[in-house]
């Protein structure tokens, strides 16, 4: 019986201190302050857990067709994606480099499903930077099209890349037709002097 009063009042110890630590303010919220290791592993853990958990949805049956990640590509470029994870040929941001976590590397996440990367891309995730594609209105398809893209992204190279997300060439206007010279009015008959 002592020894649960003593785990029990140690819990309460803990807690406390804990609850001072954090709601105190002793704990630094400041981007430039590094998290201590066991606060990384705790949002690493609950990141992990809470997207296996809810990405739930199946990916559409032409997740891997080319066109689906060409459109994916073009979306990810559309939404300034490439910005904070950078793309093929295309360095991220400086300001990237403040966000803190930092924002990953996509060649290193592709091995997520498509329902997570949908999951992520639409939901966003919190306390990251990682805004919700959702809310800012992009729609379910394109968001499995930038999911498609980033499972592909691995092997896309820089000249795919630039291809897929270069805004189409203009089309050479007609060079204007000259016009035919006026004609020339008749001139007017003397007047008579009658």
């Amino acid at each position: 019986m002592r020894f649960l009063a003593l785990i029990g009042a140690l819990a309460i110890i803990v807690g406390i201190g804990a609850a001072v630590f954090f709601l105190g303010g002793f704990y630094s919220v400041a981007g430039t302050a590094e998290d201590p290791g066991i606060v990384r592993w705790a949002l690493t853990q609950v990141r992990t857990a809470s997207i296996s958990r809810h990405a739930t949805d199946q990916p559409p049956a032409n997740i891997n067709d080319a066109q689906m990640v060409q459109a994916g590509a073009k979306a990810f470029a559309a939404h300034g994606c490439a910005n904070c994870h950078g793309a093929p040929g295309v360095p991220w941001q400086k300001y990237s480099e403040g966000l803190h976590p930092d924002p990953p590397d996509l060649k290193e996440v592709a091995d997520l499903s498509p329902s997570q990367l949908f999951w992520v891309v639409k939901n966003g995730i919190n306390m990251t930077g990682m805004p919700s594609f959702a809310l800012a209105g992009a729609k379910d398809e394109e968001i499995w099209a930038v999911a498609a893209f980033i499972k592909k992204l691995p092997t896309v190279s820089e000249a795919d890349y630039k291809a897929w997300t270069s805004p189409p060439a203009a089309p050479v206007a007609p060079a204007p037709a000259t016009p035919p010279p006026a004609a020339q009015p008749a001139p007017n008959p003397p007047a008579s002097n009658n």
